[in-house]
C-alpha cells in the first residue's frame, strides 16, 4: 500500500520535475540529459561495459563523488577485471566524475520512476550497487532486489536535521532500508541513529568515514610554484582561500578579506564559490566592495599576476584541492551560512590550516575531531572570521602547528575504503 501511494504521487510528480530539470539545466546552460535521466543510455556508451560484471557507484553530487575517489581505487585494486559505473544527479558531480580515473562510464542517475529504473538497470545489468552516504530511493532499490542485485549503502551518515525528518516518516522508509543488502555508516551515532529509523541491526556495519581515506599529492615547493603561476597567483605573498561558498558567506568573506588589507597584511584572496554559476553574482559583490577581479576562465587572455588586495574568482569546477595546496589559509564554506558545512579534511589533508563556521551538521563527526585536535578553527560570525583571519596570516609558526595537526587526524583516521571492502566481499563472495 506504501509503495503504490508512493508512486501514485510520483506519477503525479512528473510535470513539475521535469519543468524543474529544464528550468534549471536551461538556466545554467547546461543540456537536460532527459533520456538517461529516464533511464535511457547510449548503446555506444553501453558497450565499454559488455561482457564484464559490473559495479554502480551512485554519488548525487560533487562531495559524494569526491568522496567516493578512495572507494573507487580500492574497488580498483580488489576487483581490477570489473568495470566501474558512476552515476550522479547534479551537473557538477558529472563533471567530476568524469575527470576521475578508474572510471568506466559516468551517466545521470534515472528518475526514481519504476519504468525509468528498470530500464537503466537492466541496461547497465551491475552485479552491484553502492549508493553513496544517505540516498533512499525506494523504487531503483526495490527493483534491484527484484533483479537479485544486491545494494550496498556506504559512507552512510544522518545528519540532525535528516534524522528528525527520517524518523518522522519511519513508516515509510524502515521498510526501504530493511531491502539493502549491508548499511555501512561512518560512526556508531550513525549506526544507532539510521536503526531506529528502521534498519536491522545485522545490517549496519560502522566502516568509518571515507573522507579521511583522502589520497592528495604531496607538491614538491617547485611544483607548488608551478601551480601559482597557472592560476596567475604572485609567489611572494600569503594566499587566502574561501572554498565552496554560498550566497550569504562571500560578503562576510570579503569583509574579512578587506580587514585584513587594511592591517597591512600582504595577501591576495581566491574566492571559489560551490556553484561556478553564481559567479557573476560574486563579482557583482567584489566590485561593489572595490576589489579588482579576475576569473579563472579568462586567465590564459589576461597575462600577469595577480597583485596584492585583488581576487582569483573560480568558475570552474574540480580545482579546489590545487588552490588549497597552494594556500596559506582557508575558509572551508557552507559553513557560516546554515547549510550544513563541506569538507574540512581536503585543506587538512593538504597541512594547510582551515577556518569554518557555526554550521556543520553535515559534518558534525569531523568537525569535533577537528577542533579536538587542534586542527581547525571554529568561528561563530564573519566578525570572528576578519579576527581570526588576520591572526593566523600573521602568525606563520601558528598555521604550521594547525597544518602539522591536520595531517595527524588524517592519519589517524584512514583506512575506511579497506573496511568497506570488506563488506562488500562478504556481501558478493568474490
Amino acid at each position: 500500500m506504501i509503495h503504490l501511494l508512493y508512486n501514485l504521487i510520483a506519477v503525479i510528480s512528473i510535470p513539475f520535475v521535469v519543468s524543474y530539470h529544464l528550468y534549471r539545466s536551461l538556466s545554467r546552460g547546461r543540456r537536460t540529459a532527459f533520456a538517461e535521466r529516464f533511464g535511457f543510455i547510449s548503446a555506444t556508451e553501453l558497450e565499454t561495459l559488455r561482457g564484464s560484471d559490473v559495479i554502480w557507484l551512485h554519488a548525487v553530487s560533487v562531495g559524494e563523488t569526491i568522496a567516493a575517489v578512495p572507494l573507487v581505487k580500492a574497488l580498483r585494486r580488489h576487483y581490477p577485471e570489473k568495470k566501474i559505473v558512476i552515476s550522479n544527479v547534479t551537473e557538477t558531480g558529472r563533471e567530476v566524475a568524469r575527470k576521475m580515473a578508474g572510471v568506466d562510464l559516468c551517466i545521470y542517475f534515472p528518475f526514481d520512476y519504476p519504468f525509468a529504473v528498470a530500464r537503466a538497470l537492466e541496461a547497465v545489468n551491475p552485479t552491484l550497487v553502492l549508493i553513496m552516504e544517505t540516498e533512499i530511493w525506494p523504487n531503483f532499490i526495490r527493483k534491484a532486489r527484484a533483479l537479485g542485485i544486491p545494494v550496498v549503502l556506504v559512507n552512510g551518515r544522518i545528519s540532525d536535521r535528516s534524522f528528525r525528518r527520517y524518523l518522522k516518516l519511519s513508516w515509510f522508509f524502515g521498510p526501504v532500508l530493511r531491502q539493502l543488502s549491508a548499511i555501512c555508516v561512518q560512526s556508531g551515532e550513525d549506526a544507532r541513529r539510521i536503526e531506529a529509523i528502521g534498519a536491522r541491526p545485522d545490517q549496519v556495519q560502522v566502516t568509518r568515514n571515507l573522507k579521511y581515506d583522502i589520497a592528495v599529492p604531496i607538491r614538491s615547493l617547485a611544483e607548488c610554484e608551478e601551480l601559482k603561476s597557472r592560476y596567475g597567483l604572485p609567489g611572494n605573498c600569503l594566499i587566502f582561500t574561501a572554498g565552496s561558498t554560498h550566497e550569504g558567506e562571500e560578503q562576510l568573506v570579503i569583509s574579512a578579506y578587506q580587514a585584513a588589507l587594511k592591517a597591512g597584511i600582504v595577501v591576495v584572496m581566491v574566492l571559489v564559490p560551490r556553484h561556478p554559476e553564481r559567479a557573476r553574482q560574486v563579482a557583482e559583490l567584489l566590485a561593489a566592495a572595490g576589489i579588482s577581479y579576475r576569473l579563472r576562465s579568462t586567465l590564459a587572455e589576461v597575462p600577469g599576476k595577480l597583485a596584492v588586495g585583488e581576487t582569483l574568482l573560480v568558475d570552474t569546477v574540480g580545482e579546489l584541492l590545487n588552490l588549497y595546496a597552494v594556500s596559506d589559509v582557508v575558509l572551508v564554506g557552507g559553513s557560516l551560512v546554515p547549510t550544513g558545512g563541506h569538507n574540512l579534511l581536503e585543506p587538512a589533508a593538504l597541512s594547510v590550516p582551515a577556518i569554518f563556521g557555526p554550521h556543520m551538521d553535515n559534518f558534525r563527526e569531523i568537525s569535533s575531531l577537528v577542533l579536538a585536535g587542534g586542527a581547525g578553527i571554529q568561528v561563530a560570525d564573519g566578525g570572528e572570521l576578519a579576527v581570526q583571519l588576520q591572526d593566523l596570516l600573521k602568525d606563520s609558526e601558528r598555521r604550521r602547528q594547525v597544518g602539522m595537526y591536520g595531517a595527524r587526524l588524517i592519519a589517524e583516521n584512514s583506512g575506511s575504503a579497506e573496511l568497506h571492502c570488506a563488506v562488500i566481499e562478504e556481501i558478493c563472495d568474490w
